[in-house]
């Protein structure tokens, strides 16, 4: 099968790493990977923020990068993005008075998937160790970004695949469908409200012990993680203050090429957290002011 990858701007621009794990793991199933070489940014940002005429030309421009290669399907390593072509491409252009390129977008839109909904429900991965030969000897809780749960209905995906990884041990946190307070231009546009949702988010991963917090979207990722790193810095004694890392990249982590976890500054710990330290990390973390570039902690 001939599957395009679409990156992500994100993806693409800051953690290059989780496409190349995306192309390990489609390589590895025995698929063949191409790179629309015209695709730039899906147009999110302008259409959240209501810039229905700036978006046009985003729109057109995705639609004709990928109208330019011959595939069968295409997956990106992010649900927003892949929600964003069949939630809001169609509506842009149908805004713009372009019929043509509404239908154009809706068809690039029904063969693109987010990477676990593509493996699972396209290429029947049900069993990462198995099909995969998938490896991660750590303890794992997992962030469902909203676009993956509301607009792609991604379910438990993302999750049985992690659950089928063998060594990793997947651990729940409390509210597991909550917001973690990034969304996209929302963070700048109101970053008081997005901080207090990233200090419940981070409150309640600290809490499981888990040495990993994963996600399918890498801009949550980035959220979350500004979180735990400004945790790891107010309170280095702080236990079970977990890394991101992208579901890509250990779906690609195999026992003869492991991803390997470098020590951090204030190592995670397997050993839960107690209450009363994660009500005072949730005080600092209010306390904190954002950066309005990224929406994260600083």
């Amino acid at each position: 099968m001939r599957i395009a990858l679409f990156a992500t701007c994100i993806v693409d621009a800051m953690y290059p790493d989780v496409a190349k794990a995306t192309v390990r793991i489609l390589e590895r199933l025995g698929h063949e990977v191409v790179f629309p070489a015209g695709q730039a940014c899906c147009g999110q940002m302008h259409i959240n923020s209501g810039k229905f005429r700036e978006a046009y030309p985003v729109v057109r421009n995705h639609v004709e990068a990928f109208e330019a290669e011959d595939w069968d399907h295409a997956v990106a390593p992010s649900g927003s993005c892949v929600a964003s072509l069949g939630h809001q491409h169609p509506m842009i252009a149908e805004h713009n008075d372009d019929p043509e390129l509404s239908a154009r977008a809706s068809a690039v839109a029904s063969r693109t998937y987010e990477l676990a909904q593509l493996l699972t429900d396209v290429l029947g991965v049900t069993d990462a160790a198995a099909q995969l030969g998938s490896y991660f000897p750590y303890s794992v809780v997992h962030h469902s970004s909203c676009h993956g749960m509301r607009l792609l209905r991604l379910g438990d995906r993302q999750l049985d695949l992690l659950r089928s990884v063998e060594g990793a041990t997947v651990v729940e946190p409390e509210h597991p469908d909550a917001c973690c307070g990034f969304g996209g231009t929302f963070s700048v546009k109101n970053p008081q409200v997005s901080a207090a949702m990233l200090s419940d988010k981070v409150d309640a991963l600290v809490t499981t012990g888990a040495s990993v917090c994963s996600g399918g979207d890498a801009s949550c990722l980035m959220h979350i993680g500004g979180g735990l790193q400004r945790t790891r810095e107010l309170m280095p004694a702080q236990a079970g203050v977990p890394r991101t890392v992208h579901l890509a990249e250990i779906l690609a982590s195999t026992k003869e090429d492991p991803l390997v976890l470098e020590p951090l500054d204030a190592p995670a710990s397997r050993t839960p957290a107690r209450s009363s330290r994660a009500s005072r990390l949730r005080a600092a973390l209010r306390s904190t002011p954002t950066d309005r570039t990224t929406g994260a902690l600083r």
